[in-house]
């Protein structure tokens, strides 16, 4: 089922996850598979809250996944073609379950409405998460060995948490969220009330504004920890220039926080990706 299985894992990331499966093209094509499955099962899990209708469902899909990865029974868990890629891709490169264990753990707090309290939270929250999968996609190309310390995988996977909730405020504070630092809003006199019923502040433009220069002081620091690594390893972090136009964007229409931003084209991604990849090879 292997090579089935992994054409279906990158359907699934070009459907739901378009910028990761766009920064995977940078990747040697004998590394993209197993990138691919690592991704593809974030996007799922990721998307487990707009699948079910309420947290009890969506911890038992969680909870699924949690067996698959160290529990008895794979034969049976082999038939869904997604864990099957995952898996395999976990043997082939000899990669740590329990990272994605944690990884499951983290986005337990996607099923709920509690506000992310604190910045220190969110980076908790962000380290398991993207942090993991760059940190993952970088071992997969060292062979599954850890010779990356952390650094870039850390600051760009805050920096691309950060700068995806800013992108998605409107729509999550739509749903009666606050998936950004809570504490961040508290000090600029925000109240959730506001944000929930979509009012327009000062201070919550300088809140926002806050969290987006955080933001860009992990993508400097990102640039620099990406600029050490061994060559080999730096295609696993080729989504840093999406992320940089991305905020860039956010910036110029900050003007109104709970409207969508603009988005690059596919072609200008691609364009992006290919031109830092060529820079970095």
């Amino acid at each position: 089922m292997t090579i089935d299985s992994f054409a279906y894992a990158a359907q699934v990331l070009r459907e739901s996850d378009r910028d990761r499966y766009l920064s995977t093209l940078a990747l040697p094509a004998a590394k993209r598979d197993g990138v691919t499955a690592i991704y593809a099962f974030n996007a799922d899990v990721a998307a487990i809250r707009e699948r079910v209708s309420g947290p009890a469902p969506g911890e038992i899909r969680l909870q699924w996944w949690n067996d698959a990865l160290t529990g008895d029974g794979h034969g049976a868990v082999r038939q869904n073609p997604l864990a099957d890629a995952l898996l395999t891709t976990l043997d082939r490169y000899a990669l740590p379950p329990g990272t994605l264990q944690r990884l499951i753990g983290a986005r337990r707090f996607d099923l709920y409405d509690d506000p992310m309290p604190d910045l220190e939270t969110f980076e908790g929250y962000a380290g398991e998460t993207a942090s993991t999968l760059l940190q993952l996609s970088a071992m997969i190309l060292n062979e599954g060995l850890t010779v990356e310390p952390g650094d870039a995988a850390g600051h760009l996977g805050v920096a691309q948490a950060l700068v995806g909730h800013l992108r998605a405020f409107g729509f999550v504070a739509s749903q009666g969220r606050i998936m950004l630092p809570w504490s961040i809003f508290e000090a600029n006199g925000v109240r959730e009330g506001e944000i929930f019923s979509g009012q327009d502040s000062d201070g919550l433009h300088e809140a926002l504004a806050q969290i987006a220069e955080l933001a860009s002081e992990h993508l400097a620091q990102a640039r620099r920890a990406i600029a050490a690594l061994p060559r080999g390893l730096r295609p696993a972090f080729a989504i840093l220039p999406v992320i940089e136009a991305q905020l860039q964007l956010w910036n110029r229409d900050s003007s109104s926080p709970f409207s969508a931003p603009d988005d690059d084209p596919d072609w200008r991604k691609i364009a992006r990706v290919s031109w830092w990849a060529w820079r970095n090879r």
